[in-house]
């Protein structure tokens, strides 16, 4: 509950109800500052883009439009945008309301909705007054009609207050031995009613992790001194008595299996609770693709044995997909792919995906493109929940400038995630091709043996703003018609840092080095060398243009090289970024990169975020241009390049 020391003076929803707002409050602050939906909009693959649709207000019973003028003197540039994120008024101000009935329900719960975006800025005296046709909104009788010209002019007023801070800070029963700095809550710090929804909520989660499943907040006694602009905050807490796992109980599944649902959440009866092993199951189970949604709960008891019963409520997503896709270069020409799969073939989350694709579309002749198709099949939880078996063949054919190569591949592995963050894989593989390069033709039959250790705590894989990734690759291999052996060593990071607090500004770098060793460049296949250059590495250069050339200026590839590049992503919108770049490479013949023949590329790239990645288009000039060597390079893609 709030108490308040003094009786605020003055108009607006909160000088009533006061405690009920910041109830509100704290319930709705996590989702106060969600982006605002947009009125009208253009559907690509059904997401709404931008434009109009004449349809939207078609069933609207009696619409009736309105016009909304936010009035906030006393509000900075970023509490402005935070109040129109929080009115519904203001986001559907071009949305029809149904009747004047519905213009003031939807005015009534606005105020709400706005009171509460106050106090998640820590402004316990904010005042919000809302006018319809020049009325307030408490004088209007419940049958109000608005029959003026329309659009009915609303207005909203905001006097937002000084901003509080915390003051007195006191945790009671089971968290009396807690430091209440360690969540956030400091004396004179943040006193929004999110920090102290979000100091609550990591307050349990701390007990929890102690293996306390019923751990809640029991008590609550927030007091607002209007004097000093102070909010003490005083919590108490029942951590619950220590509990293993009882019974696993899976909802919503219909094509997939439920006791390998289950299975898979890897919740051991008996061992003892862990916060951070329901977020993993919860992972694991959206990492099968299978399921729109997961959600598990703890009971609200524990059972006869003194264990705490998790419920899993799923729902399926629909069993096959296809999709296209492309690439456009003018160094590489066009790229296109399709694919088809299977997410459930037997029922157990195994995945069946065929793909093709074709490449070098207008850069190479109708008689040079570039073919590759393959058949995937995964079958997860083989050997413990967190293991996944795989299979795939693929053949390839190609005329990339170092080479034209034919091959049939198949290989069969395992992979296994150490914890959420770490992930190991090793595979058997064998390999039959045939290639012509600078050195001749040649036949192959390699058989090797990948190995892979990837660690990666981006906070997203499609647009991360902070955290890094970190990939170690070994594989050994051995040429079985010639007789050559060599192992193909590979390291590549990347790290992300957002520079505020919105992640407007993010800077990102990537570094790959690689090395082959045990073998002259001849003996290893031309596909198995290393090059750089290209809208995947140093963009500026051709694909595989940086590194060594034959006489003709042709790439022959290397036995080693290393790449880097920084970017600084900048979100000039919510969905269009602008991203200048640096990127550099080099390729050696020897098994150790020659950094003194370093080629450097640099340009701007422009990012429209969208639900399934951002689409990327870069322009990029090589600084240090060669013989060979474009003038420019333009790209264009989905996903950032790294």
């Amino acid at each position: 509950m709030l108490v308040r020391k003094r009786q605020m003076s003055g108009g607006g929803a909160s000088l009533r109800g006061l405690s009920r707002t910041l109830l509100f409050a704290l319930i709705c602050s996590a989702a106060l500052f969600a982006e605002p939906r947009n009125a009208t909009a253009f559907e690509l693959f059904g997401i709404k883009l931008w434009g109009s649709s004449s349809d939207e207000d078609a069933d609207i019973v009696d619409p009736l439009r309105y016009a909304v003028t936010i009035d906030a003197p006393d509000a900075d540039k970023d509490l402005v945008k935070k109040l129109e994120n929080a009115s519904t008024l203001k986001n559907d101000e071009e949305l029809p309301v149904s009747g004047s009935l519905g213009l003031l329900a939807k005015a009534r719960s606005d105020r709400e909705q706005l009171v509460a975006a106050l106090y998640a800025d820590a402004r316990y005296e904010g005042v919000v007054t809302i006018t319809i046709e020049g009325k307030a909104l408490d004088e209007l009788p419940p049958d109000a009609e608005f029959s003026g010209p329309q659009p009915i002019p609303v207005v909203i007023g905001i006097a937002t207050g000084p901003k509080f801070t915390l003051g007195n800070i006191r945790l009671k029963g089971d968290a009396a031995g807690l430091a209440s700095a360690d969540f956030g809550l400091i004396a004179g710090g943040d006193a929004g009613s999110g920090a102290v929804l979000k100091a609550e909520a990591s307050i349990v989660r701390a007990l929890k992790a102690e293996g306390r499943p019923l751990a809640k907040v029991t008590g609550q006694e927030i007091v607002a001194d209007h004097d000093t602009s102070t909010l003490d905050v005083t919590l108490t807490v029942a951590a619950g008595p220590v509990a293993g796992y009882g019974d696993t109980t899976v909802e919503g599944t219909e094509k997939v299996d439920r006791d390998f649902t289950e299975y898979m959440t890897g919740l051991k009866r008996g061992r003892q609770y862990s916060p951070d092993e329901i977020d993993e199951a919860r992972d694991r189970l959206l990492g099968l693709e299978v399921f729109n949604s997961v959600t598990l709960k703890e009971a609200d008891s524990l059972d006869g044995d003194g264990n705490i019963p998790i419920g899993v409520q799923v729902s399926e997503r629909k069993p096959r997909y296809f999709g296209v896709g492309g690439t456009l270069s003018n160094t590489e020409g066009l790229g296109l792919e399709g694919y088809w799969g299977h997410r459930n073939l037997f029922g157990r989350a195994e995945k069946l995906r065929i793909d093709g694709a074709i490449s070098g579309i207008g850069s190479n002749s109708l008689t040079e493109l570039n073919y590759n198709a393959g058949i995937m099949f995964e079958k997860p939880g083989v050997v413990g929940p967190a293991s996944k078996f795989f299979a795939n063949v693929k053949t390839v054919l190609e005329h990339p400038d170092a080479y034209d190569h034919f091959s049939v591949k198949g290989s069969t592995g395992l992979s296994y995630e150490l914890d959420k963050k770490q992930t190991v894989s090793a595979e058997i593989a064998l390999d039959y091709s045939k290639i012509r390069d600078a050195f001749g033709k040649h036949t192959y039959l390699i058989a090797s043996i990948p190995l892979q250790y990837v660690y990666d705590n981006r906070d997203s894989r499609l647009n991360p703003t902070r955290g890094f990734r970190v990939l170690a690759y070994a594989e050994p291999s051995y040429d079985i018609l010639n007789g050559a052996a060599f192992l193909k060593l590979k390291g590549e990071g990347s790290a992300y840092q957002s520079l505020d607090t919105a992640s407007k500004f993010v800077f990102a770098e990537r570094v790959a080095i690689g090395s082959i060793v045990g073998a002259g460049l001849q003996d290893v296949p031309a596909d198995r060398r290393f090059y750089s250059g290209g809208g995947g590495s140093v963009r500026g250069y051709a694909y595989q243009g940086i590194g060594p050339k034959d006489i003709d200026g042709q790439p022959i590839g290397g036995l080693s090289f290393f790449e880097t590049s920084v970017e600084m992503r900048i979100a000039v919108t919510d969905t269009i970024g602008v991203v200048p770049f640096v990127d550099a490479g080099t390729v050696s013949t020897g098994s150790f990169p020659d950094f003194s023949d370093m080629k450097v590329g640099a340009g701007v790239g422009l990012r429209y975020i969208t639900p399934f990645g951002p689409l990327r288009i870069d322009a990029a000039l090589p600084l240090n241009r060669g013989p060979g060597d474009p003038r420019f390079g333009i790209y264009a893609g989905i996903g950032q390049a790294f």
